[in-house]
């Protein structure tokens, strides 16, 4: 039974560290299409979402901070079987090992629903680029949660030029229509980071970082001025 080991990485690249083990260790099943690598994906992903809620939400750690997570699993008829009672979460700053026993036996019994629960994310207007592109923050819960720019096209869909999803994992968004079906942006930006997740592109922290820097920075270009010259 393999066991999926990160090492000692930082807080804030534990989802990718997670995806290179599991993507590593499973190669030769995916090659032998003994399993699919879109399968692999997705159960790294409720993986990560678990994980996420046990470190960020009710640790409460910080992306600075260090940690070092295991846990065995088996490829059962194409997929893939966490064995939560294998999970070892150790957290490098000062938080005690009761304090992370304690989240862990309240959670693992919960760690299906969790995992199959959708990602609840919030979306703010953040304001609008020089060119009228609009820009939407994300949280999740009290944390970050990535950025979007969007271009607005007419009443029945508009289009993400670029952006990022922090959670379960770093996930580049680009060139993706959503449909608005009588909804707000928020409302149907909203109702559609699942699918976003599903159809984005893994990246690392530092790319994500890149890309939200960016996108922030859109918000401060200024509208070129417009001269009109009469003969």
């Amino acid at each position: 039974m393999p066991t999926m080991r990160t090492g000692l990485v930082l807080a804030g690249g534990y989802a990718t560290k997670i995806r290179r083990v599991v993507f590593a260790q499973l190669a030769e099943d995916i090659r032998e299409k003994r399993i699919d690598s879109k399968t692999v994906a997705f159960h790294v992903a409720q993986l990560n979402k678990f994980l996420f809620t046990v470190l960020v939400d009710r640790l409460k750690i910080d992306k600075r901070d260090a940690v070092r997570l295991s846990i065995d699993y088996e490829v059962s008829y194409d997929k893939i079987v966490w064995k939560f009672d294998t999970l070892r979460v150790e957290v490098f700053r000062r938080v005690s090992d009761e304090e992370v026993s304690t989240v862990l036996s309240t959670l693992v019994p919960e760690a299906e629903r969790i995992m199959a629960a959708p990602v609840e994310y919030a979306v703010e207007f953040a304001g609008e680029t020089s060119d009228g592109d609009k820009i939407y923050a994300l949280k999740v819960g009290e944390g970050e949660g990535g950025i979007l720019e969007l271009i607005p096209v007419d009443e029945e869909f508009l289009y993400i030029k670029i952006g990022v999803l922090l959670v379960p994992e770093p996930t580049k968004i680009e060139k993706v229509r959503v449909a608005l079906e009588g909804r707000s942006y928020e409302e149907a930006l909203k109702a559609s980071i699942n699918d976003l997740l599903n159809r984005g592109k893994p990246i690392t922290p530092s790319e994500a970082d890149s890309i939200i820097s960016y996108v922030r920075s859109r918000l401060g270009e200024v509208r070129p001025e417009v001269r009109i010259e009469y003969e």
